[in-house]
């Protein structure tokens, strides 16, 4: 249960880091800022028309009578939302970092550097790279949804649906929008998708510590633009420990202390010589 808290230190630590470099928090802001507006809109067209969604959808249930019409058809609608909210909160952050793919690279570059001197780099030219982004981030739209749909429909069962299926449903979220963080820094180091979600299973508890307190964030609109930097940085941070990445104590201006080395020796984090394979994409 440990990993809990140190993925929720990750989650801070990236926060703090782009406190501490206000240059680049404006700079992570941007893409953030352009893709909430077409949420926005998105969702509020969803209010709107979710009650003639699920009327169109149970024309089954013209002759029923009330309140058990209303009844039904309010539940659906509330589903339908909610499940229209599910996947916003998922695919903010996709279409966010393809749309900010350059800004928020950058943004983990200079987390890198100040972290370790050297920023690691695919290699590989800035469409190949948005090619890459945009067929992973899919993949993982459709793991999302597929989940999705399975809540969705267990959101009908009586007791559990009210509880234990929204309880699941942001593990979910919050597992795959810290893959799609940690992705930035994780495809700039050659490491594929499938060798990113085992990463990330193999510290399931830390995963979770970083995305779930993230997604309940982003259920705030104008949260998730001003978390975004924070959120990126942090997903570096915790990239360049999960790998092995930093050695020793981290002795800077700020008086900082690494959060690896703690970790370590309390138990949470493995060696540096451990034994994840890291694959990577052909140049």
């Amino acid at each position: 249960m440990r990993d809990l808290g140190v993925g929720f230190r990750y989650l801070v630590e990236g926060q703090k880091w782009v406190g501490r470099h206000g240059r680049w928090f404006g700079f992570g802001l941007l893409p953030g800022l352009v893709t909430l507006v077409l949420y926005v809109g998105a969702l509020v067209g969803l209010g709107y028309g979710a009650d003639d969604l699920a009327a169109w959808a149970t024309p089954f249930a013209d002759d029923w009578t009330s309140p058990w019409l209303d009844l039904f058809r309010g539940t659906l609608t509330a589903l339908v939302f909610a499940f229209g909210l599910f996947l916003a909160v998922i695919t903010f952050t996709a279409v966010t970092l393809l749309v900010g793919q350059p800004f928020y690279e950058s943004l983990s570059e200079e987390v890198d550097r100040s972290e370790g001197g050297e920023a690691p780099e695919s290699g590989l030219p800035l469409w190949r790279e948005l090619w890459i982004s945009a067929r992973d981030s899919l993949r993982v739209v459709l793991r999302v949804a597929f989940y999705g749909v399975l809540l969705f429909a267990c959101g009908f069962i009586p007791v559990v649906g009210q509880t234990v299926v929204p309880v699941l449903g942001f593990c979910v979220s919050g597992f795959f929008l810290a893959e799609e963080l940690t992705a930035v820094a994780l495809q700039r180091r050659g490491v594929e998708l499938k060798e990113r979600l085992r990463l990330l299973r193999g510290r399931r508890l830390a995963a979770l510590g970083f995305g779930v307190p993230l997604t309940l964030s982003f259920l705030v609109p104008f949260v998730a633009v001003l978390l975004m930097p924070g959120a990126v940085a942090g997903a570096t941070l915790m990239v360049r420990d999960l790998r092995g990445e930093n050695d020793g104590d981290r002795d800077g201006d700020d008086g900082r202390v690494r959060l690896r080395k703690n970790d370590r020796e309390r138990g949470n984090l493995p060696s540096a010589g451990g034994d994840q394979e890291v694959h990577h994409l052909p140049h």
